[in-house]
Formats: C-alpha cells, sequence, structure tokens
C-alpha cells in the first residue's frame, strides 16, 4: 500500500523499532535505492535526483550526521551560505536557543543540543520537503514546543514536512495526516481521529498497539 505527503501538510510516521520508518526516510531522501515499488519526490526518484532537486529537499537524519569538530554558529552559517539563504540563520539560532552553546564543539553538546542544531541545518535553506528523523528526540518539555512550533512554520510556507515519532502525544498534536508502518507495510494512514475511529479505539495509542500487533495489521 502506498502513502504520500502533501504540501502545506506535517505528515508524522509512526511504527515500533524496526518496522522500516529510518529505511523509508532513506530512500525518500535518496540515501538508499528501494529494492522494490517506486519512490518519488518532488516528481523525481530521488535516488537519480539533481543537484537543483536535493536543494530542496532538508534532511534531519536520526543520528544527527554533524561534524564533531565544528561549532554550531559557524557550521549553520556554512549551511545558510550554501543555500544562499543567510537571512534564515539568525531567526532559526533564537528560535532553537543555540546562542547558549554555539562556542561548543558539537562533539561536546548533549543529545538535545545536537537535535537542534541539526533541525536547524534541515530547515535553514527552506526546503519544500523536509524529513526530520525524531526531531523531538532528547529535548526538555520547553525546547519541544519550540521544534513544534517551527516545523509548524515550515508547513504553514507550503513545507511538505514529514515526521518519524515514537511520541503519541506528537503526532496527535502536530500531524495533518499519520502513517503507521509495521513490518515494512503500510498498516493504517489518514487522520489520527480516521485511525482511531476506523479501529474502534479510544485514541491514536489504542489503535496503534491493534495495529502494529502480529495479528492486528489492517489497512484504513
Amino acid at each position: 500500500m502506498s502513502w504520500s505527503a502533501d504540501g502545506g501538510q506535517i505528515t508524522c510516521v509512526l511504527g515500533p523499532n524496526g518496522a522500516g520508518k529510518t529505511s523509508i526516510m532513506e530512500m525518500a531522501e535518496g540515501l538508499r535505492r528501494p529494492e522494490s515499488g517506486q519512490v518519488r519526490v518532488l516528481g523525481d526518484d530521488p535516488w537519480d535526483a539533481s543537484p537543483d532537486h536535493r536543494a530542496r529537499v532538508g534532511v534531519m537524519l536520526q543520528d544527527g550526521g554533524l561534524p564533531g569538530g565544528a561549532k554550531p554558529l559557524r557550521f549553520l552559517a556554512h549551511f545558510a551560505q550554501l543555500y544562499g539563504r543567510t537571512d534564515q540563520l539568525e531567526p532559526l539560532v533564537e528560535a532553537l536557543g543555540i546562542r547558549d552553546f554555539e562556542t561548543t564543539s558539537l562533539r561536546r553538546l548533549s543529545g538535545g543540543q545536537r537535535q537542534r542544531v541539526a533541525l536547524a541545518a534541515a530547515l535553514i535553506g527552506r526546503p519544500d520537503v523536509a524529513f526530520l528523523d525524531e526531531p523531538s528526540a532528547g529535548l526538555d518539555p520547553h525546547a519541544r514546543l519550540d521544534v513544534w512550533d517551527l516545523i509548524r512554520d515550515a508547513r504553514d510556507r507550503g513545507c511538505a514536512v514529514i515526521v518519524t515519532t515514537h511520541s503519541f502525544e506528537e503526532a496527535e498534536r502536530l500531524a495533518d495526516r499519520v502513517v503507521v508502518v509495521a513490518a515494512g507495510s503500510v498498516a493504517a494512514q489518514g487522520t489520527a481521529d480516521e485511525i482511531s475511529h476506523h479501529q474502534g479505539s479510544r485514541g491514536l495509542e489504542d489503535a496503534y498497539f491493534s495495529l502494529t500487533r502480529p495479528a492486528g495489521r489492517h489497512q484504513v
């Protein structure tokens, strides 16, 4: 079963460890070639995409993918110059509180601090599509709200934002659309309310566990 993510929407991808969420994201990002089926991003095969196509896609990897020896502000300034979007540097640095640790090398930052830098790098080019792998993992509640606001801002300017998450609260509060993945396949998709209603569940969390149990994989 296929799924899609539209511009001007936040799509949250939920699934247990090993369900295939990260593999799906890597194929959409052009980092892995699919063994079967097709992947299209902005109308193109991301594996063979041109530099112009890749410049329209923002990526936040699960492990950050950040150069350990760099310092946050210089790293982000370099990214902003590559995209020709130096106007985006200061707003992102301020919104994510990066000034508080701008002179500390990336390898010495906490996991939550690295998450903030990685998110800024993914959004600094004002992409048309953004793939964000667990963007709020390791963040304190206040920082999580700041991240959600930035993701909503990207959505509101027309970006298609795809977020993988293990947080039901995040999916319910952030997503315009939810995709539940189990064993490498799409088990359900729709709004959180649609998925819950179809499963006869009390909420998204209840529906998720029903869908991802070995004997309970149904499609919406």
